[in-house]
């Protein structure tokens, strides 16, 4: 198994500091199946290649298994493309050899880590049996020009087609350590699932760790740009077969991808917006059901619906999910979207101008200037939203006048000793007559495969609480500024902890 790495950075050969591996020495790693090798076969200032080389022992491989399914033949552990093909055994390698190029980790060259370079990687061999146009969709959306080109099954005989191996060229300008994570997560899932190792629970982890969601409610290391999973439009095929098609586990990856979704979309706005537009996802693979946030959207809508809101304020709408549903509301004759992150607006502007114009948003407005939807969509919305940049712990006029007000999934992202001045601008301030307000049920985590006990389902919460905490605070603040509240569920009920969402619908 063989991965080149080259780069035209200049000087090239401080490659060598991104992978902590020196250009003028060959090196050896042994593994449990093999030993890898690293080594430069070209080490100039103007053009440098490292090279991953995985020499496969078949024996060994053997003896590392602790779990091995029954073979289809006698000799079938032997003969077989573990030795060749880059797959689950090289992305173990990868892991171990290249830790610290992964977490974008440099002692001696930390600007370098963080910085974007020129990248092409080749694997001579990749197992895909869905072909090459799947490899594309899998790796343009992460800003990669891809080559794949098939293998044929013999050279000397054309007439026998192609094998399901192709030959992997990507091409870009990313941070080494995001192009290593991308291998380390496709790689696998490219191949179907068929690791040579059992899969736990603890494959949950590693795959947010790679894809860049938050572990035991810890940022990935890799700093800005993570989160390139929750946000890639094929994260549900890729979720599948990377964890064998183990549907328990599957379940909680997705559940916990999508509650760091709106989270990606601030973060890395301009990869989430390219991702949009990709291939999408293969459905007899993708989710059985709505995932979390979409059901929570969901049941936001019906409860304005319910209580026949004319104008709706979004305060924290982030990337702008719930915009998306409001806009195509045609009762709805008012809707503002706030939020403190001035990405966040601008992600949101770019996905709803993208709405309103097929061309992809070449007629954008400025962000903060009123337009009205391209010709065709007048009797769908008569407006875009009013994008506000603003904090829900500040009064402010802007905020008036509206029918009902969403905080979705915003509450618990505020420190505790901040909540009141929240509730005072919201609930005494801007006064809407409905409130609407989810934040997750904590009893629920337990149902989650990886998520340590005790640990929020995200970094940036403050707090998460109970579904007695959250209907304490809630009841106190419905006395204290003249409303009545209600609770609903949203997602699946368990007899004992609940749904996973709870929310209060507040009115007056």
């Amino acid at each position: 198994m063989l991965l080149t790495i080259t780069t035209t950075a200049k000087p090239a050969t401080d490659l060598g500091y991104l992978l902590h591996k020196h250009p003028d020495k060959a090196q050896s790693f042994e593994q449990s199946f093999g030993t890898a090798h690293v080594f430069y076969p070209e080490a100039t200032e103007e053009r440098c290649t490292a090279a991953l080389l995985l020499d496969v022992d078949p024996q060994a491989l053997l003896r590392s298994r602790t779990s091995v399914s029954t073979p289809d033949f006698a000799l079938a552990q032997y003969v077989n493309d573990r030795p060749y093909a880059s797959s689950s055994l090289f992305t173990v390698a990868l892991g171990k050899v290249l830790r610290s190029a992964i977490r974008g980790a440099s002692e001696l060259r930390p600007e370098l880590a963080r910085t974007p370079i020129p990248l092409v990687l080749h694997l001579p061999a990749v197992p895909c049996r869905p072909g090459p146009e799947k490899a594309r969709a899998l790796f343009e959306p992460l800003g990669w020009t891809v080559e794949a080109e098939p293998v044929p099954l013999d050279l000397g005989l054309p007439g026998w087609g192609d094998s399901h191996y192709l030959s992997l060229t990507l091409t870009g300008t990313l941070r080494l350590s995001e192009a290593l994570s991308h291998l380390y997560v496709l790689l696998p899932a490219m191949e179907g699932g068929h690791k040579h190792y059992w899969v736990d629970s603890t494959e949950i982890d590693k795959l947010l760790r790679a894809g860049g969601a938050p572990v035991d409610g810890v940022e990935n290391e890799e700093g800005e740009g993570a989160g390139w999973l929750a946000g890639h439009p094929e994260r549900g095929w890729i979720t599948r077969r990377y964890l064998a098609r183990r549907d328990r586990y599957v379940r909680t990856a997705l559940a916990r991808l999508a509650e760091s979704e709106d989270r990606v979309e601030t973060e890395d706005a301009d990869g989430a917006a390219n991702g949009t537009a990709a291939v999408p996802s293969d459905p007899a693979v993708e989710e059985r059901e709505p995932s979390l946030a979409e059901q929570r959207a969901g049941a936001i809508m019906a409860v304005l619906a319910a209580e026949r809101a004319t104008s709706v304020i979004d305060l924290g709408c982030g990337g702008g999910k719930l915009l998306e549903r409001l806009v195509r509301d045609r009762t709805l004759e008012r809707i503002t979207g706030v939020d403190v992150h001035l990405a966040s607006l601008e992600f949101a502007h770019r996905k709803l101008c993208e709405g309103c114009h097929p061309d992809g948003g070449r007629r954008h407005r400025p962000l903060f200037a009123d337009h009205t939807t391209g010709r065709g969509d007048q009797a769908a919305h008569k407006s875009r939203p009013e994008l506000l940049l603003g904090s829900v712990v500040y009064r402010d006029r802007r905020f008036h006048g509206h029918d009902a007000a969403v905080l979705m999934e915003v509450v618990e992202h505020l420190d505790p000793s901040r909540l009141p001045a929240m509730e005072n601008v919201v609930f005494g301030d801007a006064a809407p007559r409905v409130v609407v307000v989810t934040t997750p049920n904590i009893e629920y985590n337990r149902h989650y495969e990886g998520l340590a006990e005790g640990a929020f389902r995200h970094a940036d919460h403050r707090f998460e609480w109970t579904r007695a905490e959250f209907a304490a605070w809630a009841d106190r603040v419905a006395a204290e500024h003249g409303y009545t509240v209600r609770y609903l569920p949203v997602g699946p009920e368990h007899p004992e902890t609940g749904a996973p969402t709870q929310m209060g619908v507040f009115t007056t």
